[in-house]
């Protein structure tokens, strides 16, 4: 077995393409043993490619975007997708079978401050018509903060990424009432990224056979077996709670079964920040991405 080391920016059930490629015994039939990590808070696992402590990393076409904005020269690559639609929900207090999003316009709602997150919601508020500026915005920080300031009974409304939506429904103290990928629709969400002289190693087409076979494992297998796989890298989240967030997951099909990075959810992501203000410019698609390593 060769060592491969593997580092999430974030880590939930949005990545389950990449958790199962560990859990479902993938990348160890192609010779692979893997190691994750998670990166520390406000560290992108980008540093963990350039200090040569990680392999392969989950990551975002903006991480991309944003080093291009500083006028430098991107040292990793991203070549495959994880997400190809956002994956966050809004979870309100109660039920609301017949929700609008314009009911969000006047409400308190607690949510990401920054980054990719809120640049998403806001362009997802704009296609849905509505005033963001009238969102009365609650920003305690990350994710684990975000669900504890709902719980402790701030705001009227939430905005986070499975599995916490569906833990706060089964606990009883929340309803999930929008899909915030639904509203935006394609585009490129988060990516799996790497340095360029790895790609062209025989553990990056290793890696690769793995993952194309993850990502068709991901549409074929019911999302409950999938969940009991993926459990214990969950070890605070019922499974009934991580096999129901997996399913939504599935029928969102933010885990489409090809590999690679698309022309179109690239240029969809340009769209997304252009809206907000973070381009400097509308860069080329081989500025930030690259092929699969090898292909199936």
């Amino acid at each position: 077995m060769e060592r491969i080391n593997i580092q999430f920016t974030l880590f939930s059930a949005f990545y389950s393409p990449l958790i199962s490629a560990m859990s479902g015994g993938f990348l160890k039939a192609e010779g692979l043993d893997p190691e994750w990590s998670v990166a520390a808070p406000g560290v992108t696992a980008i540093a963990a490619l350039e200090d040569g402590s990680a392999h392969v990393v989950q990551s975002a076409l903006s991480q991309g975007l944003t080093t291009l904005n500083a006028g430098e020269t991107p040292t990793a690559v991203h070549f495959a997708q994880i997400n190809e639609m956002d994956g966050f929900f809004l979870t309100a207090r109660s039920a609301d079978p017949d929700f609008t999003w314009d009911r969000l316009e006047g409400a308190e709602v607690v949510a990401f401050g920054g980054g990719q997150p809120l640049a998403m919601f806001k362009y997802a508020c704009h296609k849905a018509g509505i005033d963001f500026a009238k969102i009365k915005l609650i920003t305690p920080g990350g994710a684990a903060a975000i669900d504890a300031a709902f719980r402790a009974g701030q705001g009227d409304y939430v905005q986070q990424q499975g599995p916490f939506p569906q833990q706060l429904q089964a606990d009883g103290l929340g309803h999930i009432v929008a899909q915030v990928g639904r509203q935006i629709g394609p585009c490129g969400f988060s990516s799996l990224a790497a340095r360029p002289d790895w790609l062209k190693t025989d553990m990056a087409r290793a890696f690769m056979r793995a993952y194309a076979k993850t990502r068709r494992h991901m549409n074929e297998t019911p999302a409950a077996e999938i969940a009991r796989a993926e459990k214990p890298y969950f070890p605070e989240i019922d499974e009934a709670v991580l096999a129901d967030c997996i399913a939504t997951y599935q029928q969102l099909g933010c885990w489409t079964p090809h590999v690679e990075i698309t022309q179109e959810a690239f240029e969809a992501t340009l769209d997304i920040y252009a809206y907000n203000g973070l381009l400097k410019e509308r860069y080329r698609y081989d500025q930030v991405c690259a092929d699969p390593p090898g292909g199936e």
